[in-house]
């Protein structure tokens, strides 16, 4: 199934932003929805800045009017009436996601697809809170999304088979690769990834290694990409706390935040984006 013609994205934050870039590039028209004119501003800003990067890299065949063109911001989730699918990017809080899904359902025509960007959330359920279960997945993109190859395609209890093929490939057509996976706290990328990052944090609490040490440990004797102490700085640190919170209640103590990823969002060290976590990022 191709992408849909016209593609709505809740919140314009930087996964967001990268989610529409994504759509827009593989040719829908795209609106992406924020609270209120001045975040729809940066939003917008934030979009394009992106797509004018992909053409200056020759990444994409369109023109840069071309590719704006497609795109549009609003403030009203009305906006929302005319898309086959709609994914929302709103941060990883449960109440704030499930209230979210359910007003842009309501703007949505019945065959409309709808889907969460969440990163460890329950897929089933957030789906109890809609009148059309069966028509919701979990799309969980990555950081940075104009860069990562993988979409984890999130399959709630209720998730149809039409919409399970339809999302693998809309991910293909994204020029991503999608890895299925059936609900379940942290999904695979997740747990995974949070499960390491957590050690990695409780060795530099311990002194058994610095974080330059123990990222270059898992570079070159794994072949991560990037360590995870400074993938924990890109993903944010206030983030991947809310995550571990979020496993260690539902998987148990292993996921337990150690002290010092709690001292450090108590501080405002979280990462890239204030300009300090485990590493200088300024």
């Amino acid at each position: 199934m191709a992408v849909p013609s016209t593609v709505g994205v809740l919140g314009g934050g930087r996964m967001g932003a990268g989610i529409a870039h994504a759509f827009c590039t593989a040719g829908a028209a795209v609106v992406v929805v924020e609270r209120d004119d001045d975040a729809a501003s940066a939003a917008y800003d934030r979009v394009a800045s992106a797509l004018a990067k992909s053409v200056e890299r020759a990444t994409v065949s369109e023109s840069l009017a071309d590719l704006t063109g497609r795109l549009s911001v609003s403030t009203d989730y009305a906006a929302f009436a005319a898309a086959g699918l709609v994914v929302e990017a709103v941060p990883e809080d449960f109440g704030l996601k499930a209230a979210a899904l359910a007003a842009v359902e309501e703007q949505l025509d019945p065959q409309a697809w709808l889907a969460s960007n969440t990163s460890s959330l329950s897929v089933t359920e957030l789906a109890q809170k809609l009148q059309r279960p069966e028509r919701f997945c979990g799309l969980h993109f990555f950081n940075p999304v104009p860069a990562s190859a993988l979409i984890e395609v999130v399959l709630g209890k209720q998730t149809s088979e039409e919409l399970a093929e339809a999302a693998v490939s809309w991910a293909r057509d994204l020029g991503k690769t999608p890895v299925t996976v059936n609900d379940a706290p942290g999904f695979a990328s997740s747990r995974l990834g949070v499960a390491i990052a957590l050690e990695a944090m409780r060795m530099v609490e311990e002194g058994v290694a610095s974080a330059e040490d123990i990222d270059a440990a898992m570079v070159l004797g794994y072949k991560h990409p990037t360590g995870p102490l400074r993938t924990t700085d890109i993903v944010g640190l206030d983030v991947r706390l809310g995550i571990a919170e979020y496993l260690a209640s539902t998987l148990g103590p292993r996921f337990e935040p150690p002290q010092i990823l709690r001292d450090k969002v108590a501080l405002g060290e979280l990462g890239r984006k204030s300009g300090k976590g485990f590493f200088d990022w300024s």
